[in-house]
């Protein structure tokens, strides 16, 4: 596969199924999440961490890549996100309403796995949306 359809599926399939077994298959040992100019080691370990939070969070959430671009090793994935919000989340008790949530990702390849990670989720947006949080 070429690195925009590894991260595709790995978004689709491994993380929308919650196929948590294959995550060392497409996440790198080494894998970084990058936040502006600082950097942190999340690895396997980290990502499975993070995921499980998220379907702790949204238990039936999917992921669907509705663009991608690709330039060297990095593919930017424009995606929306959709599950049941059924556990407390930043201080936000359930509401057991289907939120949908746009975001970018952006994953740099290496060897066929997503080493590198960083992007934007459109969360607060949704939350206003659904009048779950105020503007100030």
């Amino acid at each position: 596969m070429d690195n925009k359809k590894i991260v595709k599926y790995f978004y689709e399939v491994i993380v929308s199924e919650n196929m948590l077994d294959k995550l060392s298959e497409y996440i790198s040992e080494d894998c970084i999440f990058r936040m502006g100019e600082k950097t942190t080691f999340v690895g396997v370990d980290g990502m499975r961490q993070h995921l499980m939070a998220l379907k702790k969070t949204y238990p039936d959430y999917t992921m669907k890549i509705l663009r991608q671009y690709e330039e060297d090793d990095y593919v930017i994935s424009e995606y929306i996100m959709r599950g049941t919000h059924k556990s407390e989340f930043v201080g936000i008790t359930p509401t057991n309403k289907i939120l949908e949530i746009t975001g970018i990702d952006i994953d740099k390849v290496t060897s066929g796995k997503i080493a590198e990670h960083s992007g934007a989720a459109n969360t607060f947006e949704t939350f206003l949306e659904h009048h779950l949080i105020r503007p100030v």
